[in-house]
């Protein structure tokens, strides 16, 4: 709702004009190369569930899968992405609920180790691990980058809460559902752990979807779970090459412009869909949850500048901001710290965060 009250803007020049001009480079940085993260992890993802489906090599389905990229990020979002995406949703939505129904109806429970214990098979830290792993179905800063892709298709802002608010919800549910089939299947987590080590999250949506609705109905869902994929890297490309474009040029970018972006950026990703999987969703699942914290400190200087609660984005702010400190103090792609000095430094900065936003709204 920021992005539809300033003109459609993305969200560097929205980060700019609430966080300062300072950070507004680094932080087109540290965007785009995140968008490249996740575009190649959507790329990759579905490559290998479709290669392995169909016994043929991984490398044809990338390039199937990037040419498809090139024409969606290029194109405008009504040819294809406005024409086809809600068919792609309303799938997998469909698919859910049916496997849902299923599920009910096949006498396995839904939760057999419900309990507050650590269930890891490597006992890792719950905090700040959990709130890492869990990205796009509880807090994403992925989605705070496509934001600006729907304010600017929106006819009338009183549609915002329905489009916005809703697609944040109807996620969380699909999100919460996929995680239920998934420890009810195995009914346990070692089952659930050996699937994922062996056959990786493929795996486990092949063998819940077949599983339940049968062959062909566990095709469609496979199915729908790939164009799910598919479709959010073509659209964090898209973000990347209307990014870029904002903080290169405050008017339209003629064809030729728009064409040697989405070629630098799709070639970006090329490159990163070739590194390990395992690795690119480790960078990608701090980076998503970086973004998120940086979007919720903006808006939390937006709604003090509009003289509303702002204590409503300043708590999770700071409770993110620790979980992204704690996090790469601590994790193998950071500092490697002992879990307690990074739960404590990650604490301290949360801490001295909020602590210098309420200092300054006194002030």
């Amino acid at each position: 709702m920021i992005s539809v009250r300033n003109g459609g803007q993305s969200l560097v020049p929205l980060v700019e004009k609430y966080l300062g001009s300072r950070i507004k480079t680094v932080f087109l940085v540290f965007m785009v190369l995140f968008l490249l993260l996740l575009g190649s992890v959507f790329a990759m993802s579905p490559a290998h569930m479709l290669a392995n489906l169909s016994g043929t090599d991984f490398l044809w389905w990338i390039v199937a899968i990037f040419s498809y990229y090139f024409l969606a990020t290029l194109l405008p979002i009504d040819k294809i992405i406005g024409r086809f995406y809600p068919l792609f949703a309303l799938l997998l939505i469909v698919v859910t609920v049916a496997l849902m129904a299923f599920l009910s109806m096949s006498g396995n429970e839904f939760y057999p180790e419900l309990t507050l214990a650590n269930l890891h098979p490597k006992k890792l830290p719950i905090f700040p691990l959990m709130f890492v792993t869990i990205a796009c179905g509880a807090i994403s800063g992925f989605h705070a980058t496509q934001s600006p892709l729907m304010a600017r298709c929106l006819a009338n802002e009183k549609y915002g809460r329905s489009i916005f608010y809703g697609a944040m919800i109807t996620e969380g549910i699909v999100a919460l559902i996929w995680a239920t089939l998934g420890m009810a299947f195995y009914q346990g987590s070692e089952g659930l752990n050996n699937v994922i080590v062996t056959s990786g999250p493929g795996g486990v949506i092949s063998d819940v979807a077949t599983g339940y609705l049968g062959h062909w109905g566990g095709m469609l869902a496979i199915l729908s779970v790939v164009l799910l994929s598919i479709t959010s890297g073509d659209t964090a490309f898209r973000s990347a090459r209307l990014t870029i474009g904002d903080y290169w040029a405050k008017e339209n970018l003629g064809l030729k412009k728009r064409l040697l972006i989405s070629v630098v950026v799709l070639s970006g990703g090329i490159a990163m869909s070739f590194f390990d999987l395992t690795t690119v969703w480790t960078y990608f699942g701090w980076a998503n949850q970086c973004l998120a914290t940086i979007t919720l400190w903006m808006a939390t200087f937006y709604l003090y500048r509009e003289k509303r609660n702002f204590w409503i984005t300043l708590l999770p702010a700071g409770f993110m901001t620790s979980v992204c400190v704690t996090y790469i103090m601590y994790d193998k792609i950071g500092f490697r710290l002992a879990h307690d000095w990074s739960v404590l430094t990650g604490t301290a900065v949360a801490l001295l965060a909020v602590g210098y936003f309420v200092f300054k709204h006194k002030k």
